[in-house]
């Protein structure tokens, strides 16, 4: 949807099918990555009214059996990582291209965002460039499996939020290939982990802060635990990292 700004967001609705929380999934987990340092979208909250909705036909979900109505309110809104206007957008590359890609490391530090947030989802990326451009920028979107989706819980399994190619982590070579990003997570504000809950609009949690901040203070005490998620995949029967060195 092209919004106020004049920029390009996907939107996801109230009414998704995934879970309501989601919202608040997307929005937090987002605005945790960016804080850390981590390539992903502006997110905005999108106001869509029942007019609009009314009037364009395109805004209904699919379901298996019927098409419903999305539904009007406060949405989220994460920014299209190029206008269409200006550049291409992909969700897919093949693993021969990725020495295409500007800023292939960051698939590390998002791992470590992923394993603290717990995203019960394989990892998604966006890679994009401007016209022009010879070289993609990978953009890492769709956050709504963190925290387990609607459910708020944190079943940590060694494969879940990693990306499905080992490729994107041949540059893994110790734990000082997930820095800066693993420090800065490990090290965040209180404060600011809570400064970002705080600006989530309540209806995308029925109002149940209480269910919030108890997510939350799950979220910072797994700071401590980023480490060990992290260490439980690269021994995993995957081998994610086989340019790994054991320190002395």
């Amino acid at each position: 949807m092209r919004c106020s700004d004049g920029n390009f967001y996907v939107v996801k609705f109230l009414n998704n099918p995934q879970h309501l929380r989601v919202l608040t999934n997307e929005m937090l987990a987002t605005r945790l990555a960016e804080r850390a340092g981590l390539p992903v979208p502006p997110t905005e909250v999108v106001e869509v009214s029942d007019w609009l909705i009314e009037h364009t036909p395109e805004l209904r979900i699919q379901l298996a059996h019927e098409a419903i109505r999305c539904q009007a309110g406060q949405q989220f809104g994460s920014q299209y990582a190029v206008s269409p206007l200006a550049g291409q957008v992909l969700d897919y590359l093949p693993v021969e291209m990725f020495g295409m890609v500007k800023n292939l490391q960051a698939f590390s530090g998002m791992l470590v965002l992923d394993k603290w947030t717990g995203n019960a989802n394989g990892r998604q990326a966006a890679f994009w460039r401007k016209l022009r451009e010879k070289k993609y920028t990978a953009a890492f979107i769709d956050q709504g499996y963190c925290f387990n989706a609607g459910e708020w819980t944190f079943p940590d399994y060694p494969l879940r939020g990693v990306y499905a190619r080992n490729e994107v982590y041949e540059c893994v070579r110790g734990w000082e290939s997930f820095e800066p990003w693993l420090t800065r997570i490990e090290k965040m504000e209180t404060e600011i982990v809570w400064e970002l809950a705080g600006s989530i609009p309540p209806e995308w949690y029925c109002g149940q802060w209480e269910e919030l901040e108890k997510l939350v203070r799950t979220l910072l005490a797994r700071r401590e635990r980023v480490r060990e998620l992290i260490e439980a995949f690269r021994v995993s029967a995957r081998n994610p990292f086989p340019a790994w060195i054991e320190q002395a």
